[in-house]
């Protein structure tokens, strides 16, 4: 198959590099877009909307809070105010629509930061690290609960790291920025995808709303996979492909149906077969048709396909 050691190159020669590259340049002007919302009072004194990602009001009229804030404060026994609860829901009923972890991928200013160091790793080929069970992030989220039932307060919200990145990036406070520089380090260096496949309870609730969510990614393309694995070395969460991606061996359909799927989008970009797409959780049709290219550059794919056929890329 294709040698193609940098994920979406292929997929850029085939088909230009926007369409290779699209979905991760979207995420990045949403994210840089939310924070632009909330930096328009402090640098042009015209507020658009004030607080954090855990709450905020957006021209003074709009209430959004982030639903594990809410359950949090319900856990600490205390009556959250309509505006709360009513912001909770407008979020909640969004994120059920688009998916659970958009929020993850979308949102979060640490996604980039998280995505840079993933990157790093792939292109100096670093060990995979420590490995750490897949249950940490459920029972940190557990223990959230436990720790604001006990003590009375919204218990992430006094070491959350992105708040305090939030709260530098709007008002000026340095100190979030360490708790940044320490996720990256500890992704980059001890864990891959560490912070947020394995550790953030924010992630975790999320990847439970997930589970239930309308728009999900699909692999209705699967019968042209070559193999190149490419979609897993981009996803976050590679566990979440395998099950849609070769689900006709075990009578799956073609939606990923796990609520870790964090809808990046980036196994869409970089597929040179084209077998992923946008779609929604009740969509179960495959699409054996060829994607779109160049004729000239579809034969140089399967040439190459032919010519190396044990070619794999760096990480997987």
């Amino acid at each position: 198959m294709i040698a193609s050691r940098i994920p979406g190159r292929e997929a850029a020669r085939l088909y230009g590099w926007w369409r290779a590259y699209r979905f991760l340049l979207l995420r990045r002007a949403a994210q840089l877009g939310f924070l632009g919302l909330f930096l328009t009072g402090p640098l042009f004194g015209v507020w658009i909307a004030k607080g954090t990602l855990a709450s905020s009001v957006t021209f003074d009229v709009l209430p959004l809070t982030d639903p594990f804030i809410l359950l949090q404060s319900l856990a600490a026994r205390h009556l959250p105010e309509a505006t709360a609860l009513i912001g909770a829901a407008i979020v909640l009923g969004a994120y059920l629509l688009l998916g659970g972890r958009t929020y993850c991928s979308w949102v979060c200013p640490i996604n980039p930061v998280t995505d840079l160091a993933a990157y790093l790793r792939r292109r100096f080929d670093l060990d995979k690290g420590w490995s750490m069970k897949p249950a940490t992030r459920w029972w940190l989220l557990a223990l959230v609960l436990v720790v604001s039932a006990a003590t009375g307060t919204i218990a992430w919200e006094l070491v959350n790291p992105i708040t305090a990145f939030w709260r530098a990036a709007v008002f000026g406070a340095g100190l979030g920025v360490v708790g940044v520089i320490a996720i990256f380090a500890f992704d980059l260096f001890a864990v891959r995808h560490g912070w947020c496949g394995h550790i953030c309870p924010v992630g975790a609730f999320y990847g439970l709303v997930g589970r239930v969510t309308l728009l999900r990614v699909s692999a209705p393309g699967r019968a042209r996979c070559d193999d190149c694995l490419d979609c897993f070395s981009v996803c976050p969460e590679m566990h979440v492909i395998a099950p849609a991606l070769r689900g006709e061996r075990t009578g799956r359909g073609p939606v990923i149906a796990s609520g870790d799927c964090t809808v990046c989008g980036r196994c869409i970009d970089v597929c040179p077969e084209r077998v992923f797409t946008l779609t929604h959780r009740f969509d179960d049709r495959l699409d054996p048709a060829p994607p779109e290219a160049e004729p000239v550059a579809r034969a140089s794919h399967q040439d190459s396909k032919r010519l190396n056929p044990d070619t794999r890329p760096l990480e997987v």
